[in-house]
């Protein structure tokens, strides 16, 4: 059980915020509050509070990064994107949800007979959803996109996108000095801090070696965490020259070194795809394999739902390189195969929430399926409707930027591009097999479809420049939205 300090450090990070946002520049304000929440807000605590989503190490600093730039800042943060297929998808996104509690407000019974003059006895209920828990799904929903409004709005230019790469190199740098505690001691920072262990220990043996986790959930979520800092790493040693580039490449070095200590397969898969072409390839090559990934994690379920996934096929690959990789594999796989069985009774809106979408044992009503993949979950949850609304928001901006950037020379664009847009291809793919959707997700969405719509629509940009130079001429206070920023 977490103990007082971790609920202490949920409760003060709004103060927290407030500190980061009146020390630092808007943009590296919004970046630090999420990301720092992130990596050191304890996992799994959180307020169970009544009719609004639990308020965890997620959901608090999205909510106080929005709260802060809109009114400590008096910055505008517009809730409806400029492209209209965007604002189709976040529609969709938030009222997906509607038909799913409306289908779902029947209880769960779970009963066996006993005896040879049957007794029945229930062993088991799950409550039907309300209308009055249509509000708190919609709210959290809400809260999932505010990162990518954030983002979207002021971390969408050449600068603010170069905040974020330095800005994630600088966490992963700082992050993995309590990792290699972690690699020699083993995982316990977590507990020494917060009083308790949050994962099963077992996940993170392997090799003969330890995995860190630190503050997060499992040890999956830090080794990928470290190649998104290994990503950003790389742009810079691309864009770097003379004596910065033997800096930026020492840095580069150390990330590389450290990811093979984190022991994680995926992880590692992720880096020897990416730096290449992040190294030497184009942009457009960049967009391509990143559009190619987000296509895969798009038609995923429609494969697994028609069994056209060579799973048993997979399963024997990974075990020639390791038997421990091949039976987590094949565990996974097995545990698809019972959440897609119990989501086809009710594919289009889902079971809706509170473990309603997981398998139990019929007269127990203990729980025989353990979801990893985001993608069982919300396809499970939510349906297709619901699958199709997050994960076209999430793909749709890579789309638009593939659309904008052939349009446009290559010498004049953010060169910090295709180091985001490989990090939320590698992060669409992982959600494949890990529920690792976090709001550097959405920052990352919300950042491309920025930029996208800025190459898009650059008229906006020219009026609001025109109007933030005539009133710089005529001597009034600087405007409250930056030039650089998006309507």
């Amino acid at each position: 059980m977490p103990n007082s300090l971790a609920y202490l450090m949920l409760m003060i990070w709004p103060l927290v915020s407030v500190v980061i946002y009146r020390r630092f520049p808007l943009e590296r304000a919004i970046l630090w509050c999420l990301i720092a929440g992130y990596l050191l807000l304890p996992p799994v605590a959180e307020f169970d509070l009544p009719l609004v989503p639990d308020m965890d190490k997620a959901s608090i600093p999205s909510i106080m990064a929005f709260l802060l730039c809109v009114f400590m800042m008096k910055k505008s943060v517009p809730l409806r994107p400029r492209h209209p297929v965007a604002v189709v998808l976040m529609l969709l996104f938030l009222v997906s949800v509607i038909p799913t509690v409306i289908t779902n407000r029947d209880p769960l019974i779970f009963q066996v007979l006993a005896g040879s003059d049957p007794i029945v006895f229930i062993t088991d209920m799950i409550p039907g959803m309300k209308m009055r828990d249509l509000g708190s799904v919609m709210i959290n929903q809400v809260i999932l996109m505010l990162p990518f409004l954030l983002a979207r709005r002021y971390l969408s230019s050449t600068e603010a996108q170069k905040e974020l790469i330095l800005t994630l190199v600088t966490a992963s740098l700082l992050y993995s000095l309590l990792g290699l505690v972690e690699v020699r001691l083993s995982p316990q920072v977590n507990t020494w801090v917060y009083g308790f262990f949050q994962h099963d220990f077992s996940q993170t043996i392997r090799q003969g070696g330890y995995r860190p986790l630190v503050f997060l959930e499992h040890p999956l979520w830090y080794a990928l965490f470290i190649v998104y800092g290994l990503l950003c790493a790389t742009a810079l040693l691309r864009e770097a020259s003379g004596t910065e580039r033997t800096r930026k490449g020492m840095v580069f070095a150390y990330l590389l070194v450290f990811l093979y200590l984190c022991k994680s397969l995926a992880a590692q898969l992720y880096a020897i795809c990416f730096i290449p072409v992040l190294l030497w390839a184009p942009l457009r090559w960049q967009l391509r394999l990143a559009l190619l990934l987000g296509a895969i994690a798009v038609i995923y379920p429609m494969l697994r739902n028609l069994d056209m996934i060579p799973t048993d096929a997979i399963v024997a690959y990974a075990e020639s390189y390791s038997a421990d990789r091949a039976q987590s594999l094949g565990y996974r796989f097995d545990n698809e195969e019972l959440m897609l069985s119990r989501a086809a009774e009710k594919p289009i809106f889902g079971w809706g929430e509170w473990g309603r979408n997981l398998v139990r044992d019929p007269e127990t009503a203990f729980i025989v399926s353990v979801p990893d993949g985001r993608w069982i979950i919300v396809f499970g949850s939510f349906g297709w409707l619901g699958y199709i609304a997050e994960m076209g928001l999430l793909t749709f901006p890579l789309l638009l930027l593939w659309q904008q950037v052939r349009r446009h020379d290559p010498t004049t664009l953010s060169p910090y591009l295709g180091a985001i847009v490989l990090i939320l291809a590698a992060t669409l793919i992982d959600m494949l097999l890990n529920a690792t959707l976090i709001p550097l997700t959405w920052l990352c969405a919300g950042s491309i479809l920025g930029y996208a719509e800025r190459l898009k629509y650059p008229d906006l940009f020219q009026k609001r420049r025109a109007l933030f130079d005539g009133k710089q001429a005529i001597g009034l206070p600087k405007a409250a939205d930056q030039p650089r920023s998006l309507m």
